[in-house]
């Protein structure tokens, strides 16, 4: 590695420098540059050669040429490519007029469908061209204002639409509500009806039931019946009452009070003297 960065070089005895062919720089003759670039086909193409079809985006190392001729003070610049099949060479130019390429030689365009409809403006002049895109730019300019105003028709009809549509359903939402609270009405009607109905019909049983009991239970004279069931049961009731003892008491008595052992004895207490 270190033989690579040396400062002098080995020349053999029998070196000759006149048989070297390459021309020094400053020997060499003046044109144009030629500039190796990496670019993209900017458009589908067809090789007139061998009719290989180069699909646009598809990469190359071309060379750049800076040509002579101008559009407004932009330079033209023209790109040498081979075709990737038979290597044939293929140029095509920038055209800065219509902001695209135009091909040379060695390739033709494919068709493109919306470049059909485009004027040519190939041959135009400078003050046509102005004139030409003056016009265009006065035509957007209109294009805008009506579509602005378009806009605001749309919007105010939107706006018409929304209102409308916003009023029927408030309609329909009254109009279901009502109808809602008399159907709730009708129902809460029916109900008092039927309830009242059944409370008739309850009491209506009640009273059969209570005139078929008095009628089981009357004799012919009107006579109240007594079952001799009954009779058995208020007769053991008296006798359990016979035979319980009475109820104990628990008031308090009171005992007599208690006389001082003194007094048995017969002494005084002698009174206190303060």
């Amino acid at each position: 590695m270190s033989e690579r960065k040396v400062l002098t070089k080995y020349y053999p005895p029998d070196f000759d420098p006149s048989a070297i062919t390459r021309t020094p720089k400053h020997l060499r003759p003046s044109g144009p540059k030629l500039l190796t670039v990496r670019l993209m086909a900017p458009f589908s193409m067809k090789c007139t050669q061998c009719g290989e079809y180069i699909y646009k985006g598809r990469k190359f190392n071309a060379r750049k040429e800076t040509t002579d001729e101008k559009y407004l003070s932009i330079p033209i610049y023209r790109f040498y490519i081979r075709c990737t099949r038979c290597s044939a060479e293929i140029t095509f130019k920038t055209d800065p007029k219509n902001m695209d390429y135009t091909t040379e030689r060695g390739a033709k365009r494919n068709f493109e469908p919306w470049r059909e409809n485009k004027p040519d403006t190939s041959h135009e002049t400078v003050e046509e061209t102005l004139d030409r895109l003056e016009r265009e730019e006065n035509e957007e300019q209109e294009r805008l204002e009506k579509d602005k105003m378009a806009e605001l028709e749309e919007k105010m009809l939107d706006s018409k639409r929304e209102m409308a549509v916003a009023d029927a359903l408030d309609e329909i939402r009254t109009r279901n509500a009502r109808i809602e609270r008399g159907e709730r009405r009708g129902e809460e009607v029916a109900l008092a009806h039927v309830r009242d109905e059944v409370d008739e019909a309850k009491l209506r049983e009640e009273r059969e039931i209570e005139e078929a009991a008095k009628r089981a239970f009357m004799t012919a004279e009107g006579e109240k019946v007594r079952r001799l069931v009954d009779d058995d049961a208020a007769a053991a009731e008296e006798e359990e009452k016979k035979e319980m003892p009475p109820p104990s008491t628990f008031a308090r008595v009171k005992k007599p009070k208690k006389q001082p052992f003194n007094a048995g004895l017969g002494i005084k207490k002698k009174p206190s003297l303060v």
